[in-house]
């Protein structure tokens, strides 16, 4: 046989199948592609949404400053941002009770123990230590002071928190005698607004309390659980609105602006302020405490929660990152399921550590912004109120606004104010929430090596427990002769 009758000739019907084929994988590539954007898009709509409102905001504030706009038109101009702010306020006074009650009540501090009481102290601790280190950045670099407002001071302003906002009548607030009244009005009487530092200290109180009356107090618990889910879902919802309300918002902050660069440069120096207070807190003061107590490399367990903090600053959120916070703590770093079961969840909606210097920053910024001076006992109880607004915030996407209205309300500070803050907070919120994760993580740590033998003593019952459920099967030995 001839090589020529060798060779083979593909069929016309074979040729059509491998071009369908191929038509086909490229479609499949061109539908996954499409759907990999879609779900990009899905994922991050928040971001885009509100990147976009901020752009736009200013845009169309510099685009109206050529015109002059009485101080009526501007006030419609901020009406829907208006809107934004009212809906916000609304919801502090039952997020703030609600979610510090719910939190402190369901903690049981018999089963717990030791455990749980280090994890407490180790929170209260990082938290205060994150606010005072945004205060002392604040103070020290001063991001809402320039040339302008250090010639041209305001004394009226100045008075006016000095007389309100003495550290004695601080003190008052957070014993209202009545708490109908602290709904609404400071113990001063000369101050209108919520009396957030009054029902903070008694939220605080109550949530002990409860979570010492166990059963009893359960349908109490249950009721205050199920309200702070119930505020959660309307802050979401609100939030959804923000992107509309910061574009307005924006915009009549640009039209009544005297100095457009000025305000840019202190919007600036406060995202500087903040980024180095959440350096410093994430790269030196966690990891000292790590290294002091655990005396072992921080740079190991950096490394094992790399994906979380990713996560965290990828969702902007710690709740929805708690589930890779667990994986990479009891799968990487081979932590104790009993600490990170207990510690993370507890972490994920009480320890803010980013939110607290954040707050701290943004108070004292706008402080500077109106030229109000905060002397020593007024920073102390900032501090106070920082401390426990950040406890009380939302693990949820820019639910940081809520509580910077309830540090800007019980400081005595404009809250229209705000708005300066909405510019950059797309990006600080992500970095503080990373921050808030890392805080847990390395609270993890500590507390597992700090209760070491606690759970080294809980270990062999575990086991004989293990060993009763799933008992050895016999063996069976074959002697061969």
């Amino acid at each position: 046989m001839s090589e020529v009758e060798l060779v083979e000739v593909a069929k016309p019907e074979d040729n059509e199948k491998n071009e369908r084929c191929s038509q086909t994988l490229d479609e499949v590539g061109s539908i996954r592609n499409g759907f990999n954007i879609w779900i990009f898009l899905k994922r991050n709509a928040f971001v885009i949404l509100t990147m976009a409102a901020v752009a736009l905001g200013i845009g169309l504030g510099f685009a109206l400053r050529h015109i002059n706009m009485s101080e009526r038109e501007i006030t419609y101009l901020t009406f829907p941002g208006e809107l934004l702010l009212r809906m916000l306020q609304m919801m502090v006074l039952p997020l703030v009770v609600s979610s510090v009650i719910a939190g402190i009540s369901n903690v049981d501090r018999k089963d717990f123990g030791k455990i749980g009481l280090r994890t407490f102290i180790y929170y209260l601790v990082t938290t205060v230590v994150a606010a005072f280190t945004g205060i002392f950045l604040a103070v020290v670099i001063k991001p809402g002071k320039s040339s302008r407002h250090t010639s041209e001071s305001s004394p009226g302003k100045t008075e006016a928190v000095s007389a309100q906002k003495s550290c004695g009548d601080t003190f008052l607030n957070m014993f209202p005698s009545n708490l109908v009244e602290a709904c609404f009005r400071k113990v001063t009487g000369t101050s209108d607004g919520i009396n957030v530092v009054g029902l903070l200290a008694f939220s605080v109180a109550f949530g002990l309390i409860l979570s010492s009356m166990g059963s009893e107090g359960k349908p109490l618990r249950d009721l205050f659980n199920c309200m702070n889910k119930a505020i959660m879902r309307l802050v979401s919802i609100a939030i959804w609105y923000s992107p509309v309300g910061i574009i307005f918002l924006l915009a009549g902050q640009v039209v009544k602006m005297t100095d457009a660069a000025e305000i840019g440069r202190d919007v600036g120096m406060y995202t500087l302020t903040v980024v180095t207070g959440l350096i410093i807190h994430g790269c030196v003061t966690l990891p000292l405490i790590y290294v002091i107590v655990t005396r072992k490399n921080p740079l190991r367990f950096y490394g094992g929660i790399l994906q979380a903090l990713s996560t965290a600053f990828g969702t902007s959120s710690s709740s929805a990152t708690l589930p890779v916070t667990l994986r990479c703590m009891e799968e990487n770093l081979k932590m104790d399921k009993q600490v990170t079961r207990f510690m993370l969840p507890v972490g994920a909606t009480m320890n803010m550590d980013g939110a607290a210097l954040y707050e701290a920053v943004a108070a004292l910024f706008i402080a500077q912004v109106n030229d109000m001076d905060f002397n020593v006992g007024q920073i102390i109880v900032l501090s106070l109120v920082v401390t426990a607004a950040s406890t009380g915030a939302a693990g949820i996407p820019q639910a940081g606004m809520v509580s910077m209205l309830i540090v800007l309300s019980s400081t005595g500070l404009p809250t229209e104010d705000i708005s300066l803050l909405l510019m950059v907070d797309w990006i600080l919120d992500r970095l503080r929430t990373a921050t808030n994760v890392l805080g847990d993580c390395i609270g993890v740590g500590v507390v597992q090596h700090l209760s070491r033998h606690e759970l080294q003593t809980s270990s062999p019952a575990e086991t004989n427990l293990v060993l009763e459920e799933n008992p050895p099967s016999k063996s069976i030995s074959i002697k061969m002769e």
